[in-house]
């Protein structure tokens, strides 16, 4: 109960509707109860047992006062008019009452439909704002393709299952109570069997529907494992197709979907039980109902008769449909669980980077960039259920100061901790010890969105969206025109490639820039820079995966984003980084050796040793 009132929640906003689903919900009971009331008066009247009623007490909210009005209006038709005309009117009566009862069935789930699916939007949404804020520590642990299915096929079982099921969540009960009051009315001798039964058919249904959560918690894992399959079998169709490895992609997607179909199968042959077990249960009561019952009236001497009888099956009859969907809605409620767990997952998952109260705004950039004492590590994943689970140590003493409009690059081998050092100062980690600050006030203590304004990034992977041209140069951005998006296109060198598409800053450029080119990718990267305007860039060996002619361009229209700005330059390949005003040597995640480059050169050190592989002199 207390998970499923964490989705429940959600509806608090709406209790209006779930007051007026409700509202409706008992006003369908009471037409339905009244409506089968009417069988009683029916019968009399065709079996000539009529009694004719004279007087009746004063019409009151009571069951005894309206069924005497009831009565007594009924036999001044019969004195007047003579039973046919009774009767006509008795069947205009239930005429209008059933559809008294169906409109207040729609108008419940007409309000119902507003609520489950507003609930469901704000599922939805609250689940993509968490993604977005949560560290990237986190996407580098789960499977992209899991996190998707989370997102679109376990929130859309919540709808098809919980929500769906809510309808009969409110109106099943009320339906169940009320019509079993009415047969304790009726007969309380007789409604003892119902009361003794009925828990017991409820009970074996919830035995067979017991581990049916457990069984929907691992199909939509196992779905979520078919989606991550699907996605990176899309994202590495090159290679699959080089390496001839389509046979045992196949074949592994042929296992798993095997699996995922099997679990699914038993799943809902377990769900499908439900209506047809429940009707068996229902029909066995009635039957037991139907002998006991018969026996009190051919035996006489108690006040259930003939016609009463009929009317208490009638009512009694009633009971099974709505018990039956009840047992579904348990059902789906069961199986929706499963979803509702994982969704959690993600929403309770730790915030790493968090902004704290009342945090500095810092909207300028003035003097410096700074790490003192800054060390980095993260907990070494393979190490988790090993006895040492020691963290693995990134960046180790790390103290720089880098002044403003001075152009900074760190190399070293691969893993020593560069990119680690971006990261940091644009707050995607903590660092573990030390801190980073930007004019002397410690990030951790700024806006992060402040921090982030003062930062632009150019990485080694050319990240754009399925949208134009204009909108990728525009992205972040609000209120731009076209102009500003051009100029910004101009300095970075895309300009020309641009104007030579077919609708130019209109073009579509596919998934992930798929019908661009590397260097013209990494340039529509360079426009997005220049056009945010940052007075800190970041350039992570963002020429280091193009040909020459290719690099030469992104180069220049670097060295154009580059003017009057404080640089930090991340680079493989050192010709690029010779003009900078200081150079960072990483080894092993610590500072081996700074200086410009005549000076390191001169070393003979690591920085020499790396020139060398490269052939720089």
């Amino acid at each position: 109960m207390k998970k499923i009132g964490k989705i429940f929640k959600y509806a608090v906003p709406y209790w209006s509707l779930a007051l007026l689903n409700i509202f409706f919900n008992v006003l369908f009971v009471a037409f339905s109860l009244v409506s089968l009331a009417m069988i009683v008066p029916f019968l009399q009247i065709l079996f000539g047992n009529s009694k004719i009623v004279t007087s009746a007490p004063e019409l009151t909210v009571n069951i005894e006062s309206i069924q005497a009005n009831f009565n007594l209006f009924i036999s001044n038709i019969i004195v007047e008019n003579g039973k046919s005309e009774a009767l006509f009117f008795i069947c205009l009566f239930v005429i209008g009452l059933y559809f008294m009862k169906n409109l207040s069935r729609y108008m419940g789930m007409f309000f119902m439909a507003k609520l489950r699916n507003s609930v469901v939007f704000d599922i939805r949404t609250e689940l993509f704002a968490k993604v977005l804020i949560l560290p990237l520590a986190y996407f580098s642990e789960q499977k992209k393709g899991d996190l998707i299915s989370r997102m679109t096929s376990d929130v859309q079982e919540i709808e098809n299952s919980i929500m769906s099921s809510l309808e009969m969540i409110f109106r099943e009960p009320i339906t169940i109570i009320s019509f079993l009051a009415a047969l304790i009315y009726i007969s309380p001798q007789l409604s003892l069997f119902v009361l003794v039964f009925l828990p017991i058919a409820g009970l074996i249904i919830g035995k067979v529907g017991k581990n049916l959560r457990k069984n929907s918690n691992i199909v939509q894992n196992k779905l979520g494992g078919l989606i991550s399959n699907l996605e990176e079998t899309i994202g590495g169709i090159k290679i699959l197709k080089a390496f001839n490895a389509l046979d045992s992609s196949e074949k592994n997607f042929q296992n798993q979907n095997n699996s995922y179909t099997n679990l699914m199968v038993k799943v809902y042959r377990r769900k499908d039980l439900a209506s047809p077990l429940s009707e068996v249960l229902g029909a066995a009561v009635f039957v037991v109902i139907l002998w006991f019952g018969g026996n009190l009236v051919l035996k006489g001497g108690n006040n259930l008769t003939a016609d009463t009888f009929i009317a208490y099956l009638a009512i009694f009859s009633q009971i099974i449909n709505p018990a039956k969907s009840f047992t579904t809605a348990y059902y789906n409620i069961q199986k929706g669980m499963a979803s509702a767990d994982r969704i959690q997952q993600v929403l309770d998952a730790e915030e790493v980077i968090i902004e704290r109260e009342n945090a500095i705004p810092i909207k300028e950039f003035k003097n410096t960039v700074e790490f003192k004492n800054v060390s980095f590590s993260y907990q070494n994943e393979s190490s988790i259920d090993s006895n040492e689970n020691q963290p693995e140590i990134v960046l180790k003493n790390i103290n720089l100061i880098i002044e403003k409009g001075k152009t900074i690059a760190i190399v070293g081998q691969s893993g020593s901790g560069k990119t680690t050092m971006a990261n940091l100062l644009l707050r995607f980690y903590d660092c573990t010890e030390g801190e980073i600050l930007i004019d002397g006030k410690p990030i951790r203590d700024c806006i992060i969105s402040d921090v982030r304004g003062l930062i632009g990034i150019v990485t080694q992977e050319s990240i754009l969206f399925n949208d134009s041209v204009f909108n990728n140069i525009a992205f972040g951005n609000k209120s731009l025109n076209k102009q500003l998006v051009i100029d910004a296109a101009i300095n970075a060198n895309a300009h020309e490639f641009i104007k030579d598409m077919e609708n130019q800053y209109d073009s579509m450029i596919g998934d992930r820039g798929t019908k661009l080119s590397g260097g013209q990718k990494q340039r529509l990267n360079i426009a997005r820079a220049i056009l945010k305007n940052p007075p800190i860039l970041i350039l992570d060996e963002a020429t280091s995966s193009l040909d020459s002619e290719s690099e030469r361009l992104v180069q220049s229209a670097i060295n154009e984003l580059m003017k009057n700005r404080t640089s930090i330059i991340i680079a493989h390949r050192l010709s690029t980084i010779q003009f900078a005003d200081e150079i960072i040597v990483l080894d092993q995640g610590q500072i081996a050796e700074r200086g410009k480059h005549n000076e390191l050169f001169e070393k003979n050190g690591i920085y020499r040793k790396l020139c060398d592989l490269q052939s720089i002199c």
